[in-house]
């Protein structure tokens, strides 16, 4: 794995396939195991919060209290904007930001939440040390990731152990870590939290309509995101094996049988007061 760097570069990109992904993320999917700790009062800081579904959602369940949305790149902000503004939140707001440098005092919210951040980043302790800073003694530090190594389908279809095996290498190669997942836990304790819950959660496609939307946004991002870019021009595929990927995701979405897991480690951490 290459030596850990302080940014690294976002694999995915923000091609439509991809944002038809994050726009699916709500706060019941994708956040579940922060729910029961929220309070009505709460300053919420969602980091990486791409499109902001999973952010409005946060902003409705804190109505007496603010939610702050920041991301890397600007251009998705502008989605996340008219997100909030769709379902009339005006307890929310949106800056751009790097977690490993975050522009926000000490002790400033009540929670501060990363969903598939850090295995995107170049140096996941340090992002985690950047979020325990910048949340209250007693407030929580909320962070999921998938694990991609951990991911399991059926059936077999050859072509998605190539899929497997080539986004992990690009990963790497852009300075992340697909299988963060399992790492949370560890990275969390090494940050220097001690109260630390860990866990874990999936998501699964397996009736018609989740298999052809799940195959579909990832057999278009192979073949057509930034993603696809790296791929060929990182030397780890040619345009010729991303096609057969690509169909092997196709092939895989028609399948009757077909049913996909996308396991997902969890910590909540809690800031000593």
């Amino acid at each position: 794995m290459p030596k850990a760097q302080e940014t690294a570069v976002y694999t995915h990109g923000h091609h439509e396939s991809v944002l038809r992904s994050h726009t699916w993320r709500t706060a019941a999917n994708s956040a579940a195991y922060l729910l029961g700790a929220l309070k009505p009062h709460m300053r919420i800081l969602d980091i990486g919060c791409g499109p902001g579904t999973i952010t409005a959602d946060l902003a409705e369940l804190v109505p007496d209290g603010r939610v702050t949305g920041v991301d890397r790149a600007p251009g998705v902000l502008e989605q996340a904007r008219a997100t909030a503004a769709g379902r009339g939140l005006t307890n929310v707001d949106f800056a751009v930001a790097d977690v490993h440098a975050l522009d926000y005092p000490d002790d400033t919210f009540c929670v501060v939440h990363a969903h598939q951040v850090l295995q995107h980043v170049g140096d996941p302790v340090r992002a985690l040390r950047e979020m325990r800073r910048v949340t209250k003694p007693g407030g929580f530090i909320a962070v999921r990731d998938a694990d991609y190594a951990a991911m399991t389908w059926y059936p077999a279809v050859p072509g998605l152990d190539d899929w497997l095996d080539l986004y992990e290498r690009v990963a790497r190669a852009n300075g992340g870590e697909p299988d963060a997942g399992r790492r949370l836990a560890a990275w969390a304790r090494a940050a220097g939290l001690r109260d630390v819950t860990a866990g874990s959660s999936t998501w699964t496609f397996a009736t018609p309509e989740e298999r052809a939307w799940w195959s579909g946004l990832w057999a278009d991002r192979t073949l057509a995101s930034e993603y696809a870019d790296r791929a060929t021009g990182g030397g780890h595929a040619t345009a010729e094996r991303l096609r057969a990927v690509s169909e092997a995701w196709r092939d895989w979405g028609r399948r009757e049988d077909g049913w996909f897991a996308v396991l997902h480690g969890e910590v909540l951490c809690r800031k000593e007061a």
